[in-house]
């Protein structure tokens, strides 16, 4: 990557990058056991609507369980850093003819009925194509957004806080086992990652990712080269509480015990006064004092503020638990 390249590392939360890689845990499951939950939750009424399975559309044809090559073209580059599905889907949409036709040439083995038809006429098939994602996306990720959406920010504002503290060269050897920064080159190690050298163009865009996980995704071709990594904070995504631990209430009381446990993610005041019943306003009182024991951290997503337990509070957590 040129100096320039480096220079212009920008971060993008994207919503169809969400659903390729969300497909791929329908895939294959056992790969992305974190997502178990979800994946019991959703698969049922995604099969009754045909969109995955062996009657799964031509979405489900596109997306193979990983390391199979994914098409590039499925992921154009957000334009920023804010997800917006609509001006996703209307990129891709725009694809060219010729770009989805030489992607669809690196599928191995014969192409079914959907995928002849797409490399037939990319513009019907790309209406098609993103009319199923339309239906996937209120299926299975649109009930579950807010808090994906959370998370994928607070990864965002921790990996920009890194950037800004230790730079580039530490912000990309942080991102993932797999990829590493020495010597002005990226290193990605992946099965398909035929990428050129990244010149003083667009840069390289950072895209954190829930599904992603356990490995990373890159995409080299089109307007600008794109590196998918875990978000960070996975591990408790889809957990429940399962009550207060006793000797947790009795040192802080069981209002704000209450809410710490209640904070698996990053999670707004108003939220947490759902889950807990309690008034925005109690609760706001309680995390300034659980703040002030350096229990929580907050910053700040627009007008939403979003909390977090610190290191101490998982600590204390496990400890009562």
């Amino acid at each position: 990557m040129s100096a320039g390249a480096v220079a212009r590392i920008r971060f993008a939360v994207s919503c169809l990058w969400e659903v390729v890689a969300s497909v791929r845990v329908l895939r294959n499951p056992a790969d992305h056991a974190v997502h178990l939950p979800w994946v019991r939750r959703v698969r049922p009424p995604l099969v009754e609507a045909g969109l995955v399975g062996p009657d799964g559309g031509l979405l489900w044809q596109l997306v193979p369980a990983r390391p199979g090559y994914l098409a590039d073209f499925l992921t154009p580059p957000p334009a920023g850093l804010i997800p917006d599905l609509a001006a996703e889907l209307a990129a891709l949409r725009d694809t060219p003819a010729d770009t989805v036709r030489a992607h669809l040439d690196l599928y191995p083995g014969d192409r079914t009925p959907a995928l002849a038809a797409l490399y037939a006429d990319p513009p019907a098939g790309l209406r098609r194509l993103t009319g199923e994602i339309e239906a996937y996306w209120r299926i299975a990720l649109a009930p579950h957004w807010p808090r994906l959406r959370l998370l994928l920010d607070a990864d965002v504002t921790a990996r920009a806080r890194l950037l800004a503290e230790d730079g580039a060269a530490v912000l990309l050897n942080d991102l993932h086992r797999q990829v590493r920064w020495e010597d002005d080159t990226l290193l990605v190690a992946q099965r398909h990652c035929l990428a050129p050298d990244v010149a003083d163009g667009p840069g390289l865009v950072l895209v954190p990712s829930v599904f992603v996980w356990p490995s990373v995704a890159s995409v080299s071709a089109g307007d600008a080269p794109q590196l998918a990594y875990p978000a960070r904070g996975l591990g408790t995504l889809w957990e429940r509480p399962s009550g207060v631990p006793d000797a947790l209430a009795a040192v802080l009381g069981r209002g704000r015990a209450r809410l710490l446990t209640e904070l698996t993610g990053p999670v707004s005041t108003t939220e947490l006064a759902r889950r807990s019943g309690m008034s925005p306003g109690g609760v706001s009182q309680h995390l300034t004092a659980l703040r002030a024991a350096g229990l929580v951290v907050t910053h700040r997503r627009g007008r939403t503020v979003l909390s977090a337990r610190t290191d101490l509070a998982e600590a204390l957590l496990s400890a009562a638990g």
